[in-house]
């Protein structure tokens, strides 16, 4: 009888401790909760310094930052560079929604046939915009000659060309495949511009022919922009024009010249989708009609209405065709058909009106 007492006790005492320990446990707790109420929260802040001048900065709670899988979009300022007469410093929006495709124009007509777009077409490129008093062929000289292709710029006073070049601030970008045409360039040069020509196919990666004139063994690439897209692997003579603009140092093209063969299509798509169109003053080109293009596809109601749309987003962006020239020595194919009075070449010349 007295083992089973002393055993009855000792449970009842251990119950009690027990119970003892896990009362002073919960109140512990209680305790540190209602403390943990009372006090201002903190919160760990993580600042995300900028890596380029003009990038924003942002706080974010720790939890707010994301694991290594997530992509961190910094937002640019809306403050950047504005060009016009003078190369001025007036200022310019640069924060502008990535764009991976242009935006056609509606068909020409109900039938979507290639009459109803070419006619729209040939129409457009063959009817001057603006008025141009005073435009010269072949660079800074009066003087024309019928052998040599009119590549054609506008020295009127309302627009920024002429101020650019008394004031020997004139920059010429000359994009060709093989041209031995050095004419223009070499007159523009002459005139106080400095003038940087871009062919794939020259000797040397570069070659200083005269005071203001350079020769470079670069191809100007016309990748897809849109980041879903793998770029292609480039060659090393391959660059996009918005990267040899900022390895050169240049902020803006007074004339870009370019005969690149049925390549101009894609290259002008690109200058536009990335903005690069808005830092030219002029643009002279040379556009080749006898079949797509390179990268172009679509039956030929396709094509033209895509040549159209490119021609509709210069004007969107305030060029305006001053200078058109039929190319009769070109054959006389459009789409590889001897059909609407049409060249497989012309040439035409635009003016940004904003940089008066």
């Amino acid at each position: 009888m007295l083992w089973r007492e002393v055993r009855l006790r000792w449970r009842t005492g251990t119950l009690r401790l027990l119970a003892l320990c896990l009362a002073a446990l919960l109140c512990t707790h209680f305790s540190a909760e209602l403390k943990s109420k009372s006090l201002p929260q903190t919160r760990l802040i993580v600042k995300v310094p900028p890596k380029e001048p003009g990038v924003e900065v942002y706080h974010r709670r720790l939890e707010e930052v994301p694991s290594k899988r997530q992509v961190i979009y910094v937002r640019r300022s809306s403050k950047g560079a504005s060009y016009g007469r003078h190369g001025g410093n007036a200022r310019r929006d640069t924060l502008q929604p990535a764009r991976w495709h242009i935006d056609l124009q509606p068909w020409a007509g109900p039938s979507h046939s290639l009459e109803e777009e070419a006619a729209r077409f040939l129409h457009y490129i063959t009817k001057s915009q603006i008025t141009c008093s005073r435009f010269v062929a072949n660079g800074l000289t009066d003087h024309y000659d019928d052998t040599l292709k009119p590549w054609t710029v506008c020295l009127d006073n309302k627009f920024s060309l002429a101020h650019q070049i008394k004031d020997k601030q004139c920059c010429v970008y000359s994009l060709g495949l093989g041209e031995e045409d050095n004419i223009f360039e070499l007159n523009m040069a002459s005139g106080g511009c400095e003038v940087h020509r871009f062919d794939p196919s020259i000797a040397s990666a570069h070659i200083h022919e005269a005071e203001r004139f350079w020769h470079h063994r670069l191809s100007v690439d016309w990748r897809d922009p849109n980041p879903a897209i793998a770029p292609h692997r480039l060659h090393s003579n391959t660059k996009k024009l918005k990267t040899i603009l900022n390895e050169f140092g240049h902020w803006k093209i007074d004339v870009l010249k370019a005969d690149m063969e049925s390549a101009e299509w894609k290259i002008l798509e690109n200058l536009i989708l990335e903005g690069i169109i808005e830092q030219i003053g002029q643009l002279v080109l040379e556009i080749h009609l006898h079949w797509p293009g390179f990268e172009v596809s679509g039956n030929d109601s396709s094509v033209v209405r895509y040549w159209y749309s490119l021609f509709k987003e210069l004007e969107h962006k305030d060029f305006k065709l001053f200078y058109t020239y039929k190319d009769f020595s070109k054959p006389q194919l459009f789409l590889k058909k001897e059909v609407f009075n049409a060249s497989s070449g012309y040439i035409l010349s635009w003016v940004n009106t904003r940089w008066t």
